[in-house]
């Protein structure tokens, strides 16, 4: 795999949007008029500004805009995805997931909780309680001296957005960063870290198409400080691999052959 960029360069963003919703409803398009993904990618662009270079692609492009090329050039790519989640292609979806061992940074967003991508991650249903109406988000600092929480409001409120509560179906998280409540009592782990491989991951849940979330600027400034946590340090990108070393051979690893030939 190609190499990533040095930590002065800008850092390459890939914004991934489904784009079904607001090809569809009116209601969708009013709020977001260019597409959630463009709304996304401006908000990391706002606070970052030459720090990143931000581009967009969507389920329809050829390859689902996430071609080897592309993803090989990608220090971090954002996902949303809601209703078209079994459209994505199983062989796009293991291409990302190789590149994501391999050190790309990736953001999960709000229902991409239920992407073939996050579950691949997870290895869970990564299902969880939900009701969709409008609904006040209380969104809650629980670390923060996390990088993702700094420049955070300590809590800030959505005014309106979808309800997610637990039991949220995934594994104990590396950092809980965020906990978020609703005025149906309900509680939810909203912002989340993993690693994978060399890859780092950050669940960030808020975020419904119904609603104008992603123009709030608290939002925005969470998903930016997530690309920066997310970009790799590493010089170069590869896949963990299986070694055999030698006694006292400590930097000469030999490639596995199998359990009969080493």
């Amino acid at each position: 795999m190609s190499g990533t960029t040095s930590p002065a360069a800008p850092i390459k963003v890939v914004v991934w949007g489904e784009n079904r919703h607001e090809q569809v409803e009116q209601k969708v398009r009013d709020i977001y008029p260019t597409g959630m993904h463009t709304t996304i990618k401006e908000g990391i662009e706002e606070n970052l500004g030459a720090g990143v270079d931000v581009t967009t692609v969507t389920l329809d492009d050829p390859e689902h805009g996430l071609t080897e090329e592309v993803l090989a050039a990608t220090d971090v790519l954002v996902w949303w995805g809601h209703a078209a989640h079994a459209d994505v292609s199983d062989e796009v979806v293991e291409r990302v997931h190789r590149h994501v061992l391999a050190g790309m940074g990736l953001l999960v967003l709000h229902s991409a909780h239920w992407s073939k991508i996050f579950g691949k991650l997870m290895g869970t249903s990564c299902t969880l309680r939900w009701r969709s109406e409008e609904d006040r988000e209380i969104v809650w600092t629980v670390d923060p001296t996390h990088p993702i929480a700094q420049g955070i409001p300590h809590p800030f409120i959505i005014p309106a957005q979808e309800m997610y509560g637990e039991f949220f179906d995934v594994p104990a998280p590396d950092e809980l960063i965020f906990l978020s409540t609703f005025t149906g009592g309900e509680v939810f782990r909203s912002g989340m870290t993993y690693k994978r491989g060399f890859g780092k991951i950050f669940f960030f849940s808020p975020g419904d198409q119904d609603y104008p979330v992603y123009h709030q600027k608290e939002v925005r400034k969470v998903i930016a400080n997530g690309v920066e946590w997310a970009r790799t340090l590493r010089p170069e990108r590869s896949v963990p691999v299986l070694l055999r070393y030698d006694t006292e051979d400590f930097y000469n690893g030999h490639g596995y052959q199998g359990a009969m030939e080493n």
